[in-house]
């Protein structure tokens, strides 16, 4: 996994990091970035973080009140999410197959967010696979 992350990283021109975050509880399945002043708490912050926009409180209580103005069960709408701050873009994206895994890369904001996204959705070919 670490290795597919590696990859990504080193293939996209801009690109910061890249981790794979279990959404159940937020724990860092694979973890790679080269930027020196991310440590492992700052890691964690961000797959944390990640959860609570795709699984937080607030998340939840609207897809509980979907589920329930349609008659259907409870489950996860949001599959994709960019984020964009000062310098960086955030892609974020729910591994297909997975679905309790996210795929989250963060690129400077000279990154094409096309070459982006399509760096994103390729790289889950190789990390769908390797999830538990």
């Amino acid at each position: 996994m670490n290795h597919t992350l590696k990859k990504l990283v080193n293939d996209v021109d801009g690109a910061l990091a890249a981790a794979v975050v279990d959404l159940d509880n937020g724990l860092i399945v694979g973890a790679y970035h080269n930027i020196p002043y991310f440590t492992q708490s700052y890691v964690d912050a961000v797959g944390a973080a990640s959860v609570d926009m795709f699984r937080g409180k607030t998340i939840t209580a609207v897809e509980t009140m979907m589920a329930a103005q349609r008659g259907d069960e409870i489950k996860y709408h949001i599959k994709e999410i960019q984020m964009t701050t000062d310098g960086t873009y955030h892609f974020m994206a729910v591994v297909p197959d997975k679905p309790d895994y996210l795929l989250v890369f963060i690129t400077r904001t000279t990154t094409n967010l096309g070459a982006g996204w399509m760096a994103t959705r390729d790289a889950m070919k190789v990390i769908t696979p390797l999830c538990p």
